[in-house]
């Protein structure tokens, strides 16, 4: 190819990107911004921090590395909060609104801010960390609800709009186009992100993205950066995921998955030749949970999964989100090539362990009679169980600096099992043996601490 023809292509190809550029850049959306806006609120949270993130942020970072993060400071010192911002959108009439998990996260108050400056108080019903989806609920009726749209009909190069308060700054709108949908972010499988250069910062977290038509296409959930700001990578939670999401968490206050059992990777070059694939395509099981569906309905490692229900599988990701989106006991058939043979194989899925505590779990100790430790504890999950390899237990989750519990170096993270020779297998196991113990006594507290079984005595005063 000589060089002039070579310019030329370069040429070509950098004015194509310019002229697409300047055509999404050059969509006027002004109209759908004034026409949505009222759907879309700022959130204000409130957290109530613990005595041991006040340490961490006020012991000075040498001392941590020195001393560690066993620190004790002498003074009490009086509850302190913090505030956070985010976004989110009236999905009903009666006040329904989506956010993001990690907005809502551990707060002790919720405020929306509708855009005639009203604010009110917001309840969280239910919030799903593996989507990072969270529903919110506010008293009150005909609220500005939005619209959704068809996930579908979305195409990559589509322009789109996003609404929120990056910084706090309300009601800002910034647009893009659609980069990529499907995305699977850093081994996550819950969500097939649409990937767009829409300018999302830190408070845009829980807004929605709206195609032209003015529907909700996705909830604005977090960007990929190196900096910390926007770089150009933004990812957004499709609405059919988060509405299905919000859908379980109204009628059940949590999220119940399907699970197969297997794992699972994908197919590449030299894999689809040894397999005698035309291309790399499908997802190829690695390994089998004993007793799971995959085993009972005779599912190999080896297998390479073509199909599901008929619909072709490019790779893992797609595999994932069809296996994420399908209901617990709901008969499936996948296609799997064994021993260079399709054969198609059905298998009845059943409901996932809960590998996330459940975040209205957690309970601070609070004991009517008995000492007070300065411990605040919540029970274990499922997934938290076959870990340790135990029937049941309270995890420790921060440790007051001073409180009895600190003194005896019971610390945060450990799993307590016996209290003197008791079995505790959940938070009220714990408060009820708790509330048993005397002064000027030491109880006998069996705890696992990294993996290890291990006695404390606890010294009550």
């Amino acid at each position: 190819m000589n060089k002039n023809l070579i310019q030329k292509s370069v040429f070509a190809i950098v004015f194509t990107v310019a002229v697409q550029t300047q055509a999404a850049s050059a969509v006027d959306f002004s109209n759908l911004v004034e026409q949505v806006s009222p759907g879309v609120v700022s959130v204000n949270v409130v957290k109530k921090m613990t005595q041991e993130e006040l340490l961490q942020q006020q012991v000075p970072e040498i001392l941590k590395r020195f001393f560690g993060n066993q620190i004790i400071i002498p003074q009490q010192r009086a509850p302190q909060e913090k505030t956070a911002f985010g976004s989110a959108f009236f999905i009903t009439k009666d006040g329904y609104l989506l956010t993001n998990h990690h907005v809502v996260e551990d707060a002790s108050e919720v405020t929306i801010m509708l855009n005639d400056r009203r604010e009110i108080d917001a309840k969280v019903i239910g919030s799903d960390e593996r989507t990072d989806v969270a529903l919110l609920k506010v008293e009150g009726q005909n609220f500005p609800a939005l619209s959704t749209g068809n996930m579908d009909q979305l195409k990559v190069g589509q322009p789109v709009l996003a609404i929120g308060s990056p910084f706090g700054f309300d009601y800002s709108a910034s647009a893009g186009i659609v980069s990529a949908k499907s995305r699977n972010m850093l081994g996550e499988t819950s969500v097939p992100f649409i990937q767009t250069d829409v300018a999302l910062n830190p408070g845009n977290s829980g807004g929605p993205l709206f195609n032209q038509q003015g529907q909700v296409i996705g909830v604005n959930s977090r960007i990929f950066s190196g900096t910390g700001g926007y770089m150009g990578l933004s990812f957004s939670i499709p609405i059919d995921v988060a509405m299905d999401v919000a859908d379980q968490l109204k009628k059940n206050g949590k999220v119940t998955r399907s699970y197969l059992g297997v794992m699972l990777q994908d197919i590449d070059r030299n894999l689809a030749e040894a397999y005698k694939l035309p291309k790399p395509e499908g997802s190829l099981i690695t390994q089998i949970a004993p007793n799971s569906p995959a085993e009972k309905a005779g599912f190999k490692a080896g297998d390479v999964i073509l199909k599901y229900n008929g619909t072709p599988i490019s790779r893992t990701s797609d595999l994932l989100n069809y296996l994420n989106r399908t209901t617990p006991n709901q008969t499936i058939q996948l296609e799997v090539l064994r021993d260079d043979k399709a054969r198609v194989i059905s298998s009845t899925l059943t409901t996932a362990p809960d590998d996330t505590p459940a975040k209205a779990n957690k309970t601070v100790e609070k004991a009517q009679r008995g000492p007070v430790l300065g411990v605040a504890i919540r029970g274990l999950s499922e997934a938290e169980k076959t870990r340790f390899e135990i029937r049941g237990g309270v995890l420790i989750q921060s440790v007051t600096p001073g409180g009895l519990a600190a003194q005896s170096r019971i610390q945060a993270g450990d799993v307590v099992t016996q209290i003197n020779g008791k079995t505790i297998l959940t938070p009220n196991d714990f408060i009820e043996q708790v509330s048993n113990l005397k002064n000027n006594t030491v109880a006998r507290v069996g705890i696992v601490r990294d993996g290890r079984n291990a006695v404390v005595g606890l010294r009550i005063r």
